[in-house]
């Protein structure tokens, strides 16, 4: 309990320190989901007010938070709190997409807290049919470059996304956007990770991690 804690301070405290952070409402949000996800009888409500508010968002990332297409990222088993981090970049314009942009200004805290706890109780579902030889290449980069923030089955972790099932235009998509980023204007490890990757590194890890 000690540990988990310090973990949500120290998760707290880098959100804090990040342009786009409004530090009371952050706080506060936070501190409430935690609570939330403790507790059986308040996810299970929370849950259920997640699933009314997410026909909206099942047209493209699916009900169950498994997309239906391959451009756009599973939200399944992802963690709550990296699903509520990213509603709040997209809101205050730290991340940036057309639809999530302005799907993201017109949820409340309480609707972004709900929506993440459903979406991160769904299952995600991998997807078959890439080349196996390319997949192997990609595992054993994964395992040198990724897992040590990622997990070892790539099953995320509080702020690092889950990226096992993820289709794999969308990590291919996902990488090049990365590489393609200032970094003067942004501040993601993953700039950095990204410049190195060949364009057979990508093609390789997005076959890794759309079977898992």
């Amino acid at each position: 309990m000690q540990n988990r804690s310090i973990q949500l301070l120290v998760f707290i405290a880098l959100l804090a320190l990040t342009p786009w952070a409004g530090a009371t409402s952050v706080y506060s949000a936070l501190a409430q989901l935690e609570d939330i996800v403790a507790d059986d009888e308040r996810r299970q409500a929370s849950y259920d007010a997640g699933e009314e508010r997410i026909r909206f968002c099942g047209y493209c990332h699916g009900r169950d938070g498994n997309s239906k297409r391959d451009y756009i990222p599973n939200l399944a088993a992802q963690h709550p709190l990296y699903l509520f981090e990213q509603f709040e970049k997209f809101g205050s314009g730290a991340r940036e997409d057309y639809v999530m942009s302005q799907l993201a200004k017109t949820l409340t805290v309480e609707e972004r807290i709900n929506i993440a706890v459903y979406y991160s109780e769904q299952k995600a579902q991998p997807r078959p049919g890439a080349d196996p030889r390319l997949a192997g290449k990609g595992g054993q980069f994964y395992d040198q470059r990724c897992a040590a923030c990622h997990g070892q089955t790539a099953e995320g972790f509080r702020d690092m996304p889950r990226l096992a099932g993820q289709p794999a235009e969308y990590v291919t998509l996902a990488l090049k956007r990365f590489q393609g980023m200032d970094p003067t204007k942004h501040r993601s490890p993953m700039i950095g990770i990204s410049a190195v990757l060949s364009e057979t590194d990508i093609q390789a890890l997005a076959a890794y991690l759309q079977g898992l």
